[in-house]
């Protein structure tokens, strides 16, 4: 079956889309080189092209990650997804977050980015 919303061609295999192990092994190397990811580098590395379709899929899977993460007591991967406009995360992330109320961008939301990314790069730095 085709869905519309994935992707325009229906004989793309998306599966690597829901791969949560594939995807959290992505963000735990970016994590180690202490770098962050854009929404089109990741879903490049699972082989496709930026769409917002693919790049909402690729988020829902994102919060399994972090659940995961989460429940094995890691910090979270997820933060290290980013808008390549100003390398902040986008909406999605924001809107389930209960530790921040802020705006979701400029120099208090970078700040918030930051510091949890830096708990994720010396986590997995030192693994």
């Amino acid at each position: 079956m085709f869905d519309e919303y994935l992707d325009d061609d229906p004989g793309t295999d998306t599966s690597p889309l829901f791969d949560v192990e594939r995807i959290t092994a992505l963000l735990e190397q970016a994590a180690r080189e202490r770098r962050s990811l854009s929404y089109s580098e990741i879903l490049g590395d699972l082989g496709f092209r930026f769409s917002r379709p693919k790049m909402r899929t690729l988020c829902n899977t994102l919060t399994t990650v972090d659940a995961r993460a989460a429940g094995k007591g890691e910090p979270e991967l997820a933060v290290l997804v980013v808008r390549e406009s100003d390398r902040l995360p986008g909406q999605g992330w924001w809107t389930g977050r209960r530790d921040y109320q802020g705006q979701w961008t400029g120099s208090e939301a970078r700040a918030f980015i930051d510091a949890i990314q830096r708990k994720t790069f010396t986590y997995w730095t030192k693994r």
